[in-house]
Parts: structure tokens; sequence; C-alpha cells
């Protein structure tokens, strides 16, 4: 079994209203609880949208320094992710489709390469 990120940026979301927000929270959870029941379940989670909300831990100096905010200015970032466990690609697109149908806005699907404490 292979662990697949799903995820979205924010600026994918787009412009709508607190009613529409409200009648997609549903469809997503339903999708969340399939997934659980279908065993492929890692985790899932959206992010608070202020990224000035964000802490930056940058060790390139030899020392950590924290500082507020995202590491880098953009025009895009992370809204929220899924991961999933399943055998392969095709089955986290599937996954992945049910999101994107839930939610109502684009998902990108990327394969985690390897863990530090696999052996």
């Amino acid at each position: 079994m292979t662990e697949y990120l799903i995820y979205f940026n924010q600026q994918w979301v787009g412009d709508h209203d607190e009613e529409w927000f409200r009648g997609r929270a549903p469809l997503a959870k339903a999708v969340v609880d399939e997934m659980r029941s279908a065993g492929v379940y890692v985790f899932a989670g959206g992010l608070v949208e202020d990224v000035d909300e964000a802490v930056t831990a940058d060790a390139t100096s030899g020392t950590v320094l924290f500082t507020d905010g995202p590491f880098a200015e953009s025009k895009e970032h992370l809204g929220g992710l899924a991961v999933v466990e399943v055998p392969d690609l095709d089955a986290a697109k599937v996954w992945a489709g049910k999101l994107a149908v839930a939610c109502g806005w684009p998902q990108e699907v990327r394969e985690f390469g390897s863990h530090p404490d696999a052996g």
C-alpha cells in the first residue's frame, strides 16, 4: 500500500457565500467517513486561511530561527489536505475525484516518497 497526499490550494476554492460553504461541509465529511469505512483514511483537515498565522522555522544558518508568517511570499497557499493509503495512483485518483465533487474545487494528488522511519 502507498500513501498519497490529496490537497488543494486556497486560491482554487473561488468566491462563494457562507451558505454555499455550509452546504459543502456535509458532503466533504461524508467522503472522509467513506474513506474511514474503506480503511484508506490516514488524515484529513483544512488549514486556517490566514497565512499570517503561520510560523516558519529556519535552521539554514545553523541556528533555528522562528519568524512569524510564511517562509516565502506566494500568491497560493495550502488550504487543506487528506492522506490516503491505497494500492496505487488510480485508487488515489478515485478519492481525489470524490473530494473534488464534494468540495466543489480541484484537488491535486501526489505520492509520498520514502518515510524517514522506514526500514
